[in-house]
């Protein structure tokens, strides 16, 4: 079970901090039933409510700094995710989503980081569905991360950049 105060990671919410654990005074909620009561990080005016008992909704710990820096050594290793038809590759990246898994996120961002690159290469303009599963997934991580490592979200990106040259340069 969670504390008040801890930082968790709950599904497209990203990250929260648990405000509270309690039971709600709600009309309709149960008054024997505990709630994560947790305030998303990048959506200050939101609250969401999780029943401590809750099997549907993807909740797990943030990252820790020392996790953070790990995940980071291990982005040039992670596998890309693409897939040519477009009808089976939003389902893909619609279930590494729902892993709630910063690996997932990577996994995402990188396959349409270089798929960007090139379509840019080519003249071309980064399709839609693309861009909106590599916002959602960068969000989803580089709010993670700042977190964890007590920086501003936007430079997030130029963070890892750095530590994986750093990485790659003592090879």
């Amino acid at each position: 079970m969670f504390k008040k105060g801890e930082y968790v990671v709950c599904g497209n919410n990203g990250i929260c901090k648990v405000t509270d654990v309690t039971t709600l005074n709600m009309s309709g909620a149960p008054k024997d039933r505990l709630y994560y009561i947790l305030k998303p990080v990048y959506a200050e005016s939101s609250t969401v409510y999780i029943p401590v008992d809750n099997h549907k909704v993807a909740i797990r710990p943030a990252l820790t700094e020392k996790e953070t820096h790990e995940l980071i050594a291990k982005i040039p290793s992670l596998d890309l995710v693409w897939i040519e038809n477009d009808k089976q590759r939003e389902l893909t990246y619609k279930e590494c989503l729902k892993e709630n898994s910063c690996e997932e996120y990577i996994r995402i961002i990188k396959t349409l980081y270089l798929r960007k690159q090139d379509r840019l290469a080519k003249g071309q303009k980064i399709i839609g569905l693309d861009e909106r599963y590599l916002k959602q997934a960068e969000d989803l991580l580089y709010g993670e991360l700042a977190v964890a490592l007590g920086i501003e979200k936007q430079g997030v990106q130029a963070y890892i950049t750095e530590e994986i040259e750093k990485l790659t340069a003592n090879k």
